[in-house]
């Protein structure tokens, strides 16, 4: 998928609650989703979740921007970052090396246009978290507790970023897999939503961070 057909499908506007940063956006999910399709000429293809600032990395973005000091001067590592929003928060508040975890290709493109039109280097893409070590200072994850496999496998891997010394933040709704008993609170935000993915116009999402309640 090139960036021309990105830029197409979507428009670029400021994230709400977060608008020092601007992203290309579509709320019309299933319609976006059957247009790539079509452009690629098959199915199967990831849903456009990129398209989207889903509530718990809006959160993670604020947090980030409004506490630089968790990341300046350090290495980030964005886990399932589909859009980029929070890698982008981590460059715009200071870190040194951006890295986003992700795998779907248009995901990818969408990334490097969004970091461009924020005037910050693109995070590099380094594809599927559970292929890593653990390579950076600070690792987020904003919405990543919505299956239960995918839940296991990315509470196994920040429990082990934890354990080699990074600085583990995530940032969700209070979906029912994420392991809240692992985690301590460090803030929340009543954000406004679209009604037609979220079905209500303000939604609680809330930063944690791994370690004792």
């Amino acid at each position: 998928m090139s960036a021309q057909f990105v830029q197409s499908v979507t428009r670029l506007a400021p994230v709400p609650f977060v608008p020092e940063i601007s992203l290309y956006q579509e709320t019309d999910l299933y319609a976006l989703w059957e247009v790539t399709e079509r452009e690629a000429g098959r199915t199967g293809l990831d849903p456009p979740f990129w398209s989207v600032p889903w509530p718990g990395g809006v959160a993670l973005a604020r947090y980030l921007l409004d506490n630089p000091a968790v990341v300046t001067g350090r290495s980030v590592l964005d886990v399932g970052a589909g859009s980029g929003l929070v890698a982008i928060a981590a460059a715009r508040a200071g870190a040194v090396t951006v890295l986003a975890s992700e795998t779907d290709p248009v995901a990818m493109v969408a990334i490097e246009l969004n970091a461009a039109a924020n005037q910050v280097p693109p995070p590099r893409c380094v594809g599927s978290f559970l292929d890593l070590s653990v390579p950076a200072e600070v690792v987020v994850a904003g919405d990543v507790w919505y299956q239960r496999e995918m839940a296991e496998r990315v509470a196994a891997y920040l429990d082990e970023a934890a354990g080699a010394g990074a600085h583990v933040l995530t940032g969700d709704i209070g979906r029912s897999y994420f392991p809240r008993d692992r985690y301590r609170l460090l803030g929340s935000y009543d954000l406004p939503v679209s009604k037609a993915v979220e079905g209500r116009e303000v939604l609680r999402a809330s930063v944690w961070q791994v370690g004792s309640p």
